[in-house]
């Protein structure tokens, strides 16, 4: 697999893999051993893991991180007509020009303004990379969820964390390379497709892990199951199904079944410690939120990602936002208070505390959701979908802190300057995980399929 062009022995169809291991513990664990060794990058990379903050539902960059005062001066009014036609999900683009909902700031040694919704992250700012000038090709959720995710709109292509688990692999034989957090509320739109693995081998599809009691379902062993006992069984069933395997050589799916037993034994031992908070000081603990209750979900994980990247996890993705998020149709202020509440003082402690650690040069920590969102108000003091052009803030793993990349127009509406679409964005990730997007590669019907399609270019102006 060094070359990043063949498939693997292991490959087996997601429906398959989930018939075998019965879709629960069984998957977490062949996920985890199939992805157990590293494989060498392309060239050294800057990066050896990545935290990615998504923001489901659209957080609106022109009142978080991309000030437009022609927005104050001409609020009320309508879009002026040099702008253009402007590609709606809903019949907004006549309707008056919304102004920045709270007021921006210039913060740190940067002098990067940053808005009063996010006064924590506003502290960090000269660790931050800011890219002004994303944009996608849908204005629909599924879609640009999916191209968020994938590089394309359409469901059922390999996710960014299932590729970087298929180029580089784990650090840790008894931790699952690609690991998800989900909101506690209800799904993302377009759902689990998000960190599939699609084409890829089932292997490197994202293990969910929770915030609760119980983080990884399934893992504890059966009442009344002693260590000593455990361990018998599994030697014996492991050596009925190599002599069954002895006349089915060719037999991957037996062969990774019959492994996942063995892992799934050696991570009752891991994954109890690495997920155990209790180990962390009250400090630490205040630092990421966990003592205020608007913070102590997203906290949590936020703080359960450092401690998967300390153990070796490759790629941890933390979602924000239950169906709906960060979607602020009717009531910017309403919903975007809440939503910055629970996430600003956890993100600042987590990149604070990568710092104190040693641990932010070598992780890449990326923010930011589907799309963003337009400069018209949308029934009154809402805003609707804009992919045109939006923000995704990136820190640490060889990124330039304290540094704004890319322009959008006066009132935020479309990317016009340093554009970074998505294909630019997951090939810069890429590079700085040690990988040539061109050549982080998958046969599959046919042709050679990779992340970024057949577009894409690293954003070298943002690299330290």
């Amino acid at each position: 697999m060094s070359e990043f062009t063949t498939q693997s022995l292991n490959d087996v169809s997601r429906r398959q893999f989930l018939a075998q291991t019965g879709g629960g513990f069984g998957a977490i664990a062949c996920s985890a051993m199939l992805n157990a060794e590293s494989s060498p990058p392309h060239f050294v990379p800057r990066a050896k893991q990545v935290i990615y903050l998504f923001m489901h539902g659209g957080p609106s960059h022109v009142d978080l991180f991309d000030p437009k005062p022609t927005l104050t001066k001409y609020a009320g009014q309508p879009l002026p007509d040099s702008f253009g036609k402007v590609m709606t999900r809903r019949k907004v683009a006549a309707n008056p020009l919304l102004p920045p909902i709270k007021p921006f700031r210039k913060r740190g040694e940067s002098g990067i303004e940053v808005s009063d919704f996010l006064p924590h992250i506003a502290d960090c700012i000269d660790d931050i990379c800011v890219l002004r000038s994303c944009h996608g090709d849908s204005v629909n959720h599924p879609q640009s969820v999916y191209q968020m995710n994938t590089g394309s709109i359409l469901m059922g292509k390999p996710s960014l964390g299932s590729w970087v688990s298929y180029g580089l692999g784990s650090e840790n034989q008894n931790l699952p390379s690609f690991v998800v957090m989900p909101d506690q509320g209800a799904g993302i739109k377009g759902g689990p497709p998000a960190w599939g693995s699609g084409f890829l081998p089932a292997t490197y599809q994202g293990t969910v892990v929770r915030s609760g009691k119980a983080p990884i379902l399934h893992l504890e062993p059966p009442q009344g199951m002693t260590a000593a006992r455990q361990r018998q069984m599994l030697d014996f069933i492991n050596h009925q199904n190599r002599s069954h395997l002895e006349l089915r050589q060719q037999d991957s799916d037996l062969s990774a079944r019959i492994d996942a037993y063995e892992l799934a034994f050696r991570m009752q031992r891991t994954a109890p410690e690495v997920t155990d908070l209790s180990q962390e000081t009250a400090a630490t603990k205040s630092l990421y939120g966990l003592d205020e209750n608007e913070t102590k979900e997203f906290g949590t994980r936020c703080l359960l990602a450092r401690r998967m990247i300390e153990s070796g996890v490759r790629f941890v993705q933390l979602y924000s936002g239950d169906t709906n998020g960060w979607d602020a149709h009717k009531d910017v202020l309403q919903n975007h208070s809440h939503y910055c509440k629970a996430t600003d003082k956890p993100v600042a402690g987590l990149l604070s505390d990568l710092e104190q650690r040693g641990l932010l040069d070598e992780t890449l920590v990326i923010w930011g959701g589907e799309f963003g969102r337009m400069p018209m108000s949308e029934q009154g003091t809402g805003r609707d979908h804009n992919p045109w052009g939006y923000t995704v803030w990136m820190a640490g793993g060889g990124v330039k802190p304290g540094m704004v990349h890319g322009v959008t127009d006066d009132v935020g509406l479309r990317a016009v300057t340093d554009t970074v679409h998505v294909h630019d964005l997951h090939a810069t990730i890429l590079h700085l995980l040690g990988m040539n997007h061109e050549s982080l590669t998958y046969f599959h019907n046919g042709r050679d399929e990779r992340l970024t399609d057949v577009a894409g270019h690293v954003v070298k102006e943002i690299l330290a």
